[in-house]
């Protein structure tokens, strides 16, 4: 399942998540938090959806369908993080892969100062992973990351709000390669990739958090999974369409051709 919010765009959000999901062989279910407006270029508006529909969509697939794992993405207001903790506490939600998505990738913020925390309250104790940017860590954990050892601490802050395990990933970094740092609250492990050229980077965050509830739902583990999802989304970029004039969309079913 995905919660998060609707890219009319279709290259992040619950469609690129989809998406996501289908190239992984799950079927995907979702509820959405918010409709945006955006293109390539950026977002030019969005409207949050009320939390008790939020609710109300994650109970209705929940009861019927059943979900074996599920990834938040946009939860723009601290009313609607709040029900999806308790939706995802109350229904027994297993595998939660928390995507702490505060900024779009054209840098147009999307959550508000009350989302935030209320996601390091109440969301990110539910996770069974959280996949923050280095931005987004700095965020959850209140610091500024300038070095690996900032890294570290950052990722201990965040286990420390009671997830299970972190993943911070190295792609804002400058480096060669793109190093993603997991922590489990016991060890550290850097999981390299290469560093893929390319304008086709809408929607990486929500395309490896959704890549990786796939994966758990799949009964891969976490520290498996980390390196199929890596290749999964440099692939993507790799075989991105060249849409729109900005940050173009992935190519989420690059693996079927």
């Amino acid at each position: 399942m995905t919660i998060a919010g609707s890219d009319s765009s279709a290259g992040a959000g619950i469609q690129a998540d989809l998406k996501t999901f289908a190239a992984h062989g799950v079927y995907g279910v979702s509820a959405i938090t918010a409709v945006t407006a955006q293109n390539t270029v950026g977002v030019t508006g969005f409207q949050p959806l009320s939390a008790d529909l939020v609710t109300a969509q994650i109970e209705a697939v929940v009861s019927d369908i059943g979900v074996h794992a599920a990834k938040t993405g946009m939860l723009p207001t601290a009313a609607i993080v709040e029900a999806v903790a308790a939706a995802i506490a109350d229904l027994e939600i297993p595998l939660l892969v928390v995507d702490p998505v505060m900024m779009a990738t054209s840098g147009h913020r999307l959550v508000d100062e009350e989302a935030l925390a209320a996601m390091r309250a109440e969301l990110v104790r539910r996770a069974f992973v959280v996949t923050p940017n280095i931005p987004e860590a700095e965020a959850l954990a209140g610091m500024t990351i300038t070095s690996d050892a900032d890294r570290r601490t950052a990722a201990r802050r965040i286990v420390a709000l009671g997830a299970s395990a972190v993943i911070v990933k190295g792609g804002h970094l400058a480096s060669p390669d793109i190093v993603d740092l997991v922590y489990d609250g016991d060890r550290f492990v850097e999981c390299r990739a290469e560093r893929v050229a390319g304008r086709g980077t809408h929607g990486t965050g929500c395309t490896f958090a959704a890549a990786l509830a796939a994966r758990l739902a799949l009964g891969t583990p976490l520290g498996d999974a980390v390196p199929l999802v890596q290749q999964y989304v440099a692939g993507a970029i790799r075989s991105a369409p060249a849409l729109g004039r900005g940050h173009a969309p992935m190519n989420h079913f690059w693996t079927l051709y």
